[in-house]
C-alpha cells in the first residue's frame, strides 16, 4: 500500500502556509498559525482524526490565515488520499463537549460542498474571529473535495462548540478515509471519484 501522505506549500502575498499530513499517523502534531484557538481547533484534528499533521502559517490577518490553512489543508488530504481505492468514503459522528453536541457527516465524493450550522452566539473564541469556524469548513470542504454536513445540535459555550465540530470532523474523517479490505476498488459505481 503507497503511503498516504502529502506536503502542500501555499505562499501569497497575504500568507505563508506549510502543511504535512499523513493519513495513516498515529495523532503527532505540531501546528502553529499563531491563532492560539486556532492552533488548538487544528490539534483536534490530529488527535481524535489519528492522523499526523505539521502545519506552519504566518500572515497578518485572521482571516487569510484561516482560509489559506483550510485550502492548503483540504488539498493536502485530497492528495493523500490518491485514487480513494478502499476507502470507507462516507461517515458521520456525533461529538459531546460539555454542554455542546456536535455533528458531522460527510462523503468525499469528489464534490466539496459544506452546510454548516453552528450557532455560534459571541464574535470572538477567545482571539480568533468565530465566523472563521464556518469559513474554515467551507474552504476545507472545497479544496479536500469533500461534502460535509456540520452541525451543533445544542450548547452554551462557543468554544465548547466549535471544539465538539472540529472533534466530530475527525472522528468523521478518521473513519471515512479508512481503508476496507471488502472493497476492492474506487467506492463509486462511477468507478472513479475525482
Amino acid at each position: 500500500m503507497a503511503e498516504r501522505k502529502a506536503t502542500i506549500t501555499r505562499r501569497t502575498k497575504e500568507t505563508s502556509i506549510k502543511v504535512e499530513v499523513n493519513i495513516d499517523g498515529s495523532s503527532q502534531f505540531d501546528i502553529t498559525t499563531g491563532i492560539r484557538f486556532f492552533d488548538h481547533m487544528l490539534c483536534q484534528l490530529a488527535q481524535h482524526g489519528i492522523f499526523d499533521l505539521k502545519i506552519s502559517a504566518n500572515g497578518p490577518d485572521q482571516h487569510h490565515v484561516v482560509e489559506d490553512v483550510a485550502i492548503t489543508l483540504g488539498r493536502a488530504f485530497n492528495q493523500a488520499l490518491g485514487d480513494k481505492h478502499g476507502i470507507v468514503r462516507m461517515a458521520q459522528a456525533i461529538v459531546p463537549m460539555d454542554d455542546a453536541l456536535a455533528m458531522v457527516a460527510l462523503d468525499i465524493s469528489g464534490r466539496g460542498q459544506a452546510v454548516i450550522e453552528d450557532s455560534l452566539k459571541e464574535a470572538y473564541i477567545s482571539e480568533m474571529h468565530s465566523d472563521l469556524i464556518n469559513h474554515f469548513f467551507m474552504s476545507f470542504a472545497s479544496e479536500a473535495r469533500i461534502n460535509i454536513h456540520a452541525q451543533v445540535m445544542r450548547g452554551n459555550n462557543d468554544h465548547h462548540k466549535a471544539e465538539a465540530l472540529f472533534k466530530a470532523l475527525a472522528r468523521a474523517l478518521d473513519t471515512a478515509t479508512r481503508l476496507d479490505p471488502r472493497i476492492s476498488g474506487v467506492p463509486s459505481t462511477k468507478d472513479s471519484i475525482d
